[in-house]
């Protein structure tokens, strides 16, 4: 059984593919409002370095990401072992070797994994105009208006995963995602300027 298989086996038999995706949502969502949030900040801020912004950016990515994953492997194992204490207690036998005990052991890890892994790599993404431009890449706008399109792209991509999942209009909830973000931004910008 290859890799992919395996990982796929996991998540059936602990039926946890919805809680993978709902973390990919989620956390994907929040690291692109968050890295949209801070942009439009330093936009809106007394000009800093770009290096300044960067780090800025990389640092809250980072703990975004850190904390998905610790903290949804923290609470799934716990779940998990929950999960499989139950079945051991129905089944009147010890299932630590059993397909199920594999699954309790490695699927906090892969939720973890996606758990965190989501709004690191859509922050890194959105930073991408701004290491672009500090590298000496032209781009056709300036790198923070960059990123914020790269930003609204991205809540729109999630919102089209959505609903597809929902079966539903990929392009209203699409739509509805990006309206999120764009009231967030709005409301950033009224909050800046006073």
């Amino acid at each position: 059984m290859g890799l992919l298989d395996k990982v796929i086996f996991l998540l059936r038999i602990t039926q946890t593919n919805d809680i993978v995706r709902r973390y990919f949502v989620v956390n994907g969502f929040d690291g692109a409002l968050t890295m949209m949030g801070l942009i439009i900040g330093f936009l809106v801020s007394t000009p800093a370095d770009l290096t300044v912004i960067i780090n800025a950016c990389l640092g809250a990515a980072i703990a975004l990401g850190m904390s998905g994953f610790s903290s949804a492997y923290i609470s799934e194992s716990a779940e998990r072992k929950r999960a499989l204490g139950k079945l051991e207690d129905a089944m009147i036998q010890d299932l630590h070797e059993s397909a199920h005990g594999e699954a309790s052991r490695w699927v906090p890890l892969l939720i973890a994994l996606v758990n965190g892994l989501a709004p690191l790599v859509i922050s890194l993404l959105i930073l991408m105009p701004l290491w672009l431009s500090k590298s000496g890449f032209l781009l056709p706008l300036p790198p923070l208006y960059a990123a914020i399109i790269v930003a609204l792209f991205l809540v729109f991509l999630l919102g089209l995963f959505i609903g597809h999942i929902a079966k539903i209009s990929w392009l209203r909830s699409g739509i509805q995602t990006l309206l999120v973000a764009a009231l967030t931004a709005a409301m950033i910008f009224l909050v800046a300027r006073y």
